[in-house]
């Protein structure tokens, strides 16, 4: 029996590293094991191909998280393929590279100039119930397909002329050391192409631009800053292939709930009065009306836990806790029966509604004294 990659292990990181640490583990470990610099060495080829493996998984948000819960068997699941034939692994590594490193016994091989991102991003703005219940949107963006009139050539006759700065290949190379250097040609813009008769419906550029709109289901607990992926939305390729619609989600704040991860937090207003003598007070919660027990003598700022009253959790349901944070008011001004009424109460405590300054007599006599 085969026994599973641990993919945080291969790239050296704990499970809770940063994206920039795992880049940055990555970067290391592809340099390392990169086929130009241990040629003819299969195990750091095999270790190669597992790095670039554990990257593809662990740099993606979404992958990440059906790792962590479900393994790899959770990753197949859902279609994750690993990549180990070289030309996806070398496309992997260049970009985090770029594209100035070459990939594959120091050869150099022509690719097809991708004239944009197959991948779209699109934003949304929630209303704080929105995101913490979930919802329908019908999503409003642009995607990028290629030019019909031209064939996505940019040249209105359909027959751009070969680059000759570069030979059509997009990309001029030198080699230095171990590794190929590889610069985008100037003339043609890494194309590989030049354009004689520019086409007038998309200006040159090859492409054009589609307005489309698609409903986006919302999923429960959803929070800032999360990305909902949209399958096959994106831009379409010279290729027929097409990207994927990435949606940013940005949530509104709310007047009286205030969110932390799955944890909401509220101010509970209680009169000085009701601090004094306690008792039951009735708040409200994300689910309705709940009751709290405030305790003879509360304290300003004390909490009370209401136990899976919170946000349920985005990944895997589970719902977080409410705490509620008791603001003790006092009144700013007083009428003359509402003062009368208070001296009497701090009388009938045996407290004199007057500071008495014999009460202090000895103690500033000693104070007094530290300075003799």
């Amino acid at each position: 029996m085969a026994v599973e990659i641990d993919y945080y292990e291969v790239l050296e990181v704990q499970r809770d590293a940063s994206g920039t640490e795992i880049k940055k583990s990555y970067r290391k470990m592809a340099m390392k094991y990169h086929p130009d610099q241990n040629q003819g060495d299969k195990e750091a080829e095999e270790k190669f191909k597992q790095v670039n493996e554990a990257y593809q998984v662990l740099s993606d948000e979404q992958k990440r998280a059906t790792y962590d819960r479900y393994g790899v068997e959770g990753l197949n699941r859902q279609g994750f393929s690993q990549s180990h034939n070289m030309d996806d692994l070398g496309s992997i590594f260049e970009s985090v590279f770029g594209s100035g490193f070459g990939f594959g016994g120091g050869g150099t091989r022509q690719r097809e100039h991708q004239q944009y991102p197959l991948d779209v991003e699109s934003e949304i703005t929630l209303e704080f119930s929105e995101a913490i219940f979930g919802c329908e949107k019908e999503i409003k963006y642009r995607y990028k397909k290629p030019c019909e009139a031209c064939d996505g050539t940019g040249d209105k006759d359909k027959k751009p002329s070969t680059c000759q700065e570069c030979g059509g290949k997009g990309e001029q190379y030198y080699r230095q050391g171990f590794m190929t250097f590889a610069q985008e040609c100037e003339s043609c813009r890494g194309t590989g192409k030049k354009v004689t008769s520019r086409c007038d419906k998309c200006d040159a550029k090859g492409y054009t631009q589609e307005k489309a709109s698609t409903k986006v289901s919302i999923p429960a607990g959803i929070d800032n800053d999360n990305r909902i992926r949209v399958s096959q939305k994106g831009n379409i390729d010279k290729r027929g292939r097409r990207g994927d619609l990435y949606v940013r989600i940005l949530v509104l704040e709310d007047e009286h709930f205030v969110r932390d991860g799955d944890m909401i937090y509220i101010e509970v207003p209680v009169f000085f009065t009701q601090a004094v003598l306690g008792g039951v007070i009735k708040i409200p919660t994300l689910n309705g009306e709940k009751e709290i027990n405030i305790p003879v003598g509360v304290k300003d700022k004390e909490q009370f836990v209401l136990k899976n009253e919170g946000v349920a959790n985005v990944h895997n349901g589970r719902k977080g806790d409410m705490i509620a944070q008791v603001r003790i008011i006092y009144p700013k001004k007083l009428n003359d029966e509402q003062k009368e009424l208070l001296i009497k109460l701090g009388d009938s405590f045996g407290y004199e509604s007057k500071v008495s300054e014999n009460k202090f007599d000895g103690v500033l006599d000693k104070v007094k004294n530290w300075f003799k």
